[in-house]
Order: C-alpha cells, then structure tokens, then sequence
C-alpha cells in the first residue's frame, strides 16, 4: 500500500471509529417472543431473556416482537423492563429491521416465529440465532431456517440430537436452558395478600400442579377453539392416572408433616383440574390443610409464592423452571405428548426429580421424593442450587457468545 491510500485509509477509519454515531449507537437486538398469554409458562418465556440481557448485556438496546402481551402482561414487562421498546405495528417492525442488528428467537416449544425469521432473511442480511427451544419434529423448511441462523440453542439434548441426527449444520448447535430458569418477577403484594388469606405460611407449604395429557384448549374462550373428542377422551381416560400418585403425596405430606399442600394453575384451565383431580377425591381428614386456588394469576404473583413455598411437585414444566432458576426444589411429571421438554431435568442433574408417568415405576416412586423434599429441605435446596448453578453457567456462555456477535455486527452496520 502506497503512503497516500495508507493515510486515507487510516484517516477514514479514524473517522468512522470516533463518529457521533459510533460514540453512541449501542449495538440493537429484536427479540422475538412472548407467545401467548393464557400459560404463565408461556409469559415467562420474555422476562426470563430479558432479565439475561439485563444482566449479561446491559449495553444493548432491546426491542421485544411479541406475538401476545395482552391481559395484564405488557404493563408487568414494562413495570420490570421500563427501557424496553415495544415493535407491534408495520411500520415499528419495518423500522426494527432496518435498525436492529440481530434478530433473537425466544425460547419456545418450537421454532415458533418460523415466519417471522423468513421475513427477517427475506428483508435483511443480518444475523438471527434461536434461543432454547424443543424440537418435536423436524420438516425441511425448519432445517432449512436452522442451518442459516448464526446459533441455536436446543433447551433438551433429545431436540439437539434431533437437530443433529436430520443433518443441521448450523455453526453452533448446543444445548441451551430455556430463558425462563432466568424469570425474576415478583408482586409482593399481591402474593402477600394471597398467602394471608390462605393461611399459608413461608416455607411451611409446598405447591401441585394438574395438567391433563393434552391441553383442554376449547375451555379458554379467548382461544375460540372447538372440543377435541380424541383430546378429551384421552384426558378423561388418564386423569387419575397421571393425578392419583400426587393424591398420595399430598395425604402422606399432611398426615406425616406440618406442611400445607397449595393446589394452583400454571394455566388457564387447571383450576378446575386440580379441583376435580386432586382437590375433590383427597380424604376429609386431608382436605383441611389443603388450599385450592380457584383464580388464574400472573407470572409475577405466582413466582412470588413459589419461592415462598417449601417445593414444588407437579405434572408442569415451566413452574418448576422458574422455581430453580429461584433456588426453590421442583419435581416434574412428564409423558410423550408433552414432548421431549421435560428431559431437561437430566441436563441440568435433576435426573431423581424427574418422573416419567409412561412408566410403571416411576408414578410410584414420586410420593416418597416429596416426602423426602419435605422432611430434608436444606438438602432439597442445596440440590436446587447446584442445578441452578449448572444452568447460569450455561447462560453465561450463550450470553457471552450472543455479546461478541452483536458488538460484531453492530459494528459493521456503523461503518457502512
């Protein structure tokens, strides 16, 4: 290189690198999440990866895509994230697109935003990586969307030998926990006032959850969604099976300990499961120091009594999520229908809090795991903790390698 392009050349990146712009400009990601609203799994999904961002990239400006925030959710992510900028019309998503450097897909049961990440393709040329999510099954135009994202992270190791298995050959494929281990929400207040009325005191109550094989959708008048014969008889044919062995452990919890039992939803239509799956057929002498929660509640109020509660037993995923992502024991009932999700609880070395109920052992074992949760709490919470541990370290990495991309590619887009 001759002087005068040498002196050009470094007088023109002198002047890019100490612009306004690039003095100021923090690198801009578009998160792409929060799916739906009648789950508070479901909710915990965005404040989870935003809390990570929060804590991890504090530099970066987010900006949340969502597909749902009705009901009460965007005044609690904007009561705990007031930096966040919500894109919900055309003309914020078009304009999300020309400035964000980085589309994030937000953990999920699949890759929910399928869409959305070919219009993002389509439009731009920028990075997209995905963020905890389950593979069930795999067709070609998912592969197709996985091998041009810049990372996925698959939530359990079966989706991530799937993945692999299909011939995905995105540059980093790792398992990577679902965001909501990161949820850190809380109504005090509320919960407080919840907990007064119940009679339920902290740590001396532990939290059950129902869920039916598949989920009874067509009773959430929001969903709009017509009776399912094969769904119902199904639910119908395994109710007791999938809810008798937590019967048991409720009456061994008030019969054998001072503990109270709270029967609660993680969505819209469990209360009437845990009435009348667990609440209903528990004998009287059990039934008085049982609580049955009949209202649905908010990520917020909810985690806020969970890590109030002495542990968490249930047929549910993302409550025992956020339970140890807060430190708090949980046990987690899975069968085939809900996916592979629940597998997790062996990747993060929870593989004894974890109950296959396609099993004949297993249902028979969970009484005695509650039992031992509520008789040796400290041990139950030292577990707890070093799940939680292996799951913030794993965070940690997929925040730091989420970091260098952004810096990268924010980077770039300030000097063209």
């Amino acid at each position: 290189m001759n002087r005068r392009l040498f002196l050009q050349t470094s007088l023109l990146t002198c002047l890019r690198t100490n612009s306004p712009a690039n003095q100021t400009r923090p690198p801009r990601l578009l998160l792409r999440s929060s799916w739906q609203t009648v789950n508070i799994g479901d909710i915990a999904h965005t404040p989870g990866v935003l809390a990570l961002l929060e804590k991890h990239l504090p530099e970066v400006e987010v900006r949340l895509w969502p597909a749902d925030i009705k009901n009460g959710v965007r005044e609690m992510l904007q009561n705990r994230f007031p930096k966040l900028i919500f894109v919900e019309t055309q003309d914020q998503v078009a304009k999300a697109f020309s400035e964000c450097d980085f589309l994030l897909h937000g953990s999920g049961p699949s890759l929910v935003a399928a869409n959305q990440i070919q219009q993002w393709i389509k439009a731009t040329s920028k990075p997209f990586g995905v963020y905890g999510i389950t593979l069930a099954t795999l067709d070609d135009r998912t592969i197709e969307i996985l091998n041009a994202a810049h990372f996925v992270f698959f939530r359990d190791s079966v989706s991530l030998s799937l993945a692999q298995a299909r011939g995905v050959h995105c540059p980093l494929m790792e398992f990577g926990p679902d965001g909501a281990f990161a949820v850190d929400l809380r109504n005090q207040d509320k919960a407080d006032a919840f907990l007064s009325a119940s009679n339920l005191e902290h740590g001396r109550f532990m939290c059950c959850i129902p869920r039916a094989r598949r989920t009874p959708y067509w009773l959430i008048p929001s969903k709009n969604r017509k009776p399912d014969p094969e769904a119902q008889a199904l639910n119908a044919r395994m109710q007791d099976h999938d809810h008798s062995p937590h019967r048991e452990a409720i009456t061994r919890l008030i019969r054998e300990t001072s503990l109270k039992v709270l029967l609660c939803p993680e969505d819209q239509t469990q209360m009437r499961i845990a009435r009348e799956a667990l609440f209903d057929p528990l004998p009287e002498d059990v039934k008085p120091r049982v609580v049955w929660r009949e209202n649905f509640w908010l990520t917020d109020e909810a985690l806020s009594v969970y890590v109030r509660s002495a542990g968490l037993f249930g047929n549910e995923m993302h409550s025992p999520i956020m339970c140890i992502g807060n430190g708090i024991p949980a046990l987690v009932c899975r069968w085939n229908e809900q996916t592979s999700k629940g597998l997790m609880w062996r990747d993060i070395g929870l593989e004894e809090w974890l109950f296959d109920f396609d099993t004949e052992e297993d249902p028979l074992r969970l009484p005695s795991a509650v039992l031992e949760i509520a008789k040796n709490q400290a041990a139950a919470r030292a577990k707890a903790a070093k799940a939680r541990t292996a799951v913030q370290q794993k965070q940690l990495a997929s925040m730091e390698l989420l970091g260098r991309t952004l810096k990268a590619q924010s980077q770039q887009a300030q000097l063209q």
